[in-house]
């Protein structure tokens, strides 16, 4: 199985508001840069839809470390709050609907095919790859205003 480094970021200019996400995967010294924006959405979608991206872009199951500034992302990956919702029929543990739906039931599949390593990163630091991301994102946004 291929080992691939995936970095990922989402942004949004008001919240809702324009958005953009920004991917860089690495695999065997190559990298590949991803960006997209969106006229209406959130924050969260935007990070969501940013790791979702890149995934799809693998061509084949792969074993992945992606790395993201978002706690909500690697959260409810790593402290197992996904399940939970999926198994409460997507209500949180407040009784809520939970948010994002689409995008965690495309994830869901997509964790299906790959073994992933969700790592939570420290957001606006010296992280080069996150900063690069960032940068992806925000930029992205630009070219929808």
């Amino acid at each position: 199985m291929k080992k691939v480094t995936i970095y990922t970021d989402g942004a949004c200019s008001g919240n809702p508001g324009p958005g953009g996400w920004g991917a860089v995967l690495m695999y065997n010294g190559v990298e590949k840069e991803m960006s997209g924006a969106e006229k209406e959405t959130t924050n969260n979608r935007m990070e969501l839809f940013a790791a979702i991206s890149a995934l799809r872009a693998l061509k084949e199951p792969c074993e992945v470390d992606l790395y993201s500034d978002s706690a909500y992302l690697c959260n409810a990956i790593n402290e197992g709050w996904l399940f939970d919702w999926k198994q409460k029929n997507w209500r949180n543990s407040n009784k809520k609907d939970v948010k994002n739906v689409d995008l965690w039931e495309e994830l869901i599949t997509l964790m299906g095919l790959h073994r992933i390593t969700f790592i939570k990163v420290k957001g606006h630091a010296d992280n080069v790859y996150n900063n690069r991301c960032d940068k992806l994102a925000t930029s992205a946004i630009l070219t929808i205003k």
